[in-house]
C-alpha cells in the first residue's frame, strides 16, 4: 500500500459535480454541489461550494481536497453537523486571505498543513480564491 495521498480533483474533474448531491462520509446527506472557488493566483479549484436547504438555502464552502465523487454523488471527509455549521460564503465574491482561514480553522485546518499554509504568508485582505 502506498503512504501518498491521492492527487486532488483537476477543475475540469470537480466541474463535474455541480449539480450533484452532497454527503457526508457516513452517507448522510449535506446539500447539493453548487460551485467551485479556485486559487486567486494559479486558478487550481480549493473549495467546493455546497448549497444546503431549499426555502432558505445557506452556502457553504468545504476542502476540496477532502471530497471524493462517482455515480453522481460527492463525498465530504467531515461529519454533516460540521458542513453545516462552516462559515456561509458568497459564491459571486472572491475569498478574502482572512475568510479561508476562517473557514480551514473551522474544519480543524491549521495554519501548517493544506489550504491554510497555502495563504497565510499572503498579504492580509488579498484575494486568495475567486469563484470558478
Amino acid at each position: 500500500m502506498s503512504d501518498e495521498l491521492a492527487a486532488p480533483p483537476t477543475l475540469e474533474q470537480a466541474r463535474t459535480w455541480i449539480g450533484n448531491a452532497v454527503d457526508d462520509l457516513g452517507g448522510a446527506s449535506v446539500g447539493q454541489a453548487h460551485g467551485l472557488f479556485v486559487d486567486a493566483d494559479s486558478g487550481a479549484p480549493t473549495w467546493l461550494i455546497v448549497k444546503q436547504g431549499r426555502v432558505k438555502p445557506t452556502l457553504v464552502a468545504t476542502p476540496l481536497r477532502d471530497c471524493a465523487a462517482a455515480a453522481g454523488r460527492v463525498w465530504i471527509a467531515q461529519e454533516r453537523d460540521v458542513i453545516r455549521r462552516a462559515p456561509v460564503v458568497d459564491p459571486a465574491r472572491p475569498l478574502l486571505r482572512e475568510h479561508e482561514l476562517t473557514i480551514s480553522a473551522h474544519y480543524g485546518i491549521s495554519e501548517t498543513v493544506g489550504r491554510a499554509a497555502e495563504v497565510v504568508s499572503r498579504d492580509g485582505g488579498s484575494a486568495t480564491s475567486k469563484p470558478a
